[in-house]
């Protein structure tokens, strides 16, 4: 015999996660643009891990947000580096700028059910 207790069996599993209405999918497709443009790659991380399982098209605008935004904090590194000759006060203000004006600009589009776009699509998040 044995000194430990008997295992018992795991929980059963939870249910699958509740698709997104259009309306709402639209809704946290446009916030992962215009949010991204404030609040850097955290909002459209946080909404694309949050809504990936429950719309495709939440996870394709989120994860296109998340990857300019990634590249968008990369200028600010080399902006912050470049602050040693004052140039980078400048480019990290453009940057700035680029970010909520392109995010503002998507945000829109998400809005008026166009395609969205940026002008460096790396896709570091595939």
């Amino acid at each position: 015999m044995s000194d430990y207790p008997p295992k018992t069996p795991p929980p059963p599993a939870g249910p699958p996660p509740v698709p997104l209405t259009d309306a709402e999918a639209q809704q946290w497709a446009g916030l992962s643009h215009l949010l991204g443009g404030v609040l850097g790659f955290l909002a459209p991380l946080i909404i694309w891990l949050v809504f990936k399982d429950r719309s495709g098209y939440v996870s394709a605008e989120s994860k296109r947000a998340l990857n300019f935004q990634l590249v968008v904090t990369v200028g600010y590194v080399v902006s912050y580096v470049l602050m040693i000759v004052l140039i980078g006060y400048l480019t990290w203000l453009a940057l700035w700028v680029l970010s909520i004006y392109l995010g503002y600009t998507n945000f829109q589009a998400v809005n008026q059910r166009r395609a969205t776009s940026y002008p460096v699509d790396v896709q570091i998040i595939k």
